[in-house]
């Protein structure tokens, strides 16, 4: 099972500051870093800007992060068709567009899952499931799904 994470969840894992979800996004990130998992360049860029502007880390700090993770998961790059598939997102399903973006890369990218708090939680939208990390129910699925080696 190949999983991608919102921006949201690296902004957590980064913000000490982000309450009860600061520890949960953190084990989420270090259990993903031995299982099928792989980030997009659109992720890290938006993660840049909102913790440089909302969560006012230090951009020296979160260039830290970034790189941290460039050295542990593969980065996926959204194509023409990604951008494409994005569009018909938004006009079919009603995504904001960067929500789409993110939706058709992870898709090109052979995700099953997509950790997200932005999504309904466990819709699916062609081969892409959205899972909410942080509600318990969805606690034995994230187990399986970042297990080191989980197909």
């Amino acid at each position: 099972m190949r999983v991608s994470f919102d921006t949201n969840i690296l902004v957590y894992a980064a913000d000490f500051n982000a309450g009860h979800r600061h520890p949960a996004a953190a084990r989420l990130l270090e259990l993903a870093s031995r299982a099928n998992c792989l980030l997009t360049l659109q992720t890290l860029c938006e993660f840049f800007n909102v913790a440089t502007r909302k969560a006012k880390l230090a951009p020296a700090e979160v260039r830290g992060f970034v790189l941290d993770w460039r050295e542990v998961f593969p980065i996926h790059i959204a194509d023409e068709s990604a951008l494409d598939d994005a569009i018909q997102a938004v006009a079919r399903h009603h995504l904001p567009f960067w929500d789409a973006m993110l939706w058709a890369t992870v898709q090109q990218a052979g995700c099953d899952l997509l950790l997200t708090e932005d999504f309904q939680d466990r819709r699916r939208l062609g081969t892409v499931t959205f899972i909410n990390p942080f509600d318990p129910v969805n606690a034995a699925l994230l187990d399986r799904a970042l297990a080191p080696g989980a197909k």
